[in-house]
């Protein structure tokens, strides 16, 4: 009787390994390069991206994860979990590794999930009452902060290459 127990432990203490270890590990070969631009910056370079791709989501007073990517100071600030990024080190900054999408379960944007399909499909709001964005649909506009509209698009690889050279060069 005890050995089938303690079978059943170490087969369940090995699968648990091993789920922890799959999602802990990315393949950092699969990050696209730094840029070979000099000089980036925050102001110039880095916020005309995150306006575009992240701070929907990642701004304001109840920002995703407590991480707000609006100005500089926010940035290197970091999430309520702690920094995301290690000033000259891109590949060990987990910002990047969200952005070039190498993790599904840290991939920013997030990737859809399946079974969202909208107005009464699982996953979105009911069907009927005032499309959104009318009077007495009770959420933000069209666009704005809160679901609707296109959701955002993922950095190109060619983006990721220019976060990962700020970062390298100083995160400034």
């Amino acid at each position: 009787m005890m050995n089938i127990v303690s079978q059943r432990c170490i087969i369940l203490s090995l699968l648990c390994l091993a789920t922890a270890s799959s999602r802990a590990e990315v393949d950092l070969s699969k990050l696209p390069p730094p840029s070979t631009k000099t000089g980036v910056t925050f102001a110039q370079d880095i916020k005309p991206l995150l306006e575009a791709s992240c701070v929907k989501c990642h701004s304001g007073d109840k920002p995703k994860a407590g991480l707000r990517l609006d100005t500089l100071e926010n940035t290197l600030k970091g999430s309520k979990e702690g920094k995301v990024l290690v000033s000259g080190k891109s590949q060990q900054s987990q910002i990047v590794i969200a952005m070039a999408q190498l993790d599904p379960e840290s991939a920013m944007p997030p990737k859809p999930r399946q079974g969202r399909r909208g107005p009464g499909g699982p996953g979105g709001p009911p069907a009927g009452g005032p499309p959104p964005g009318a009077p007495g649909a009770g959420g933000p506009p069209p666009g704005q902060h809160g679901g609707f509209g296109p959701p955002p698009k993922p950095l190109t690889p060619a983006e990721v290459g220019l976060v990962r050279a700020w970062i390298d060069q100083g995160a400034k």
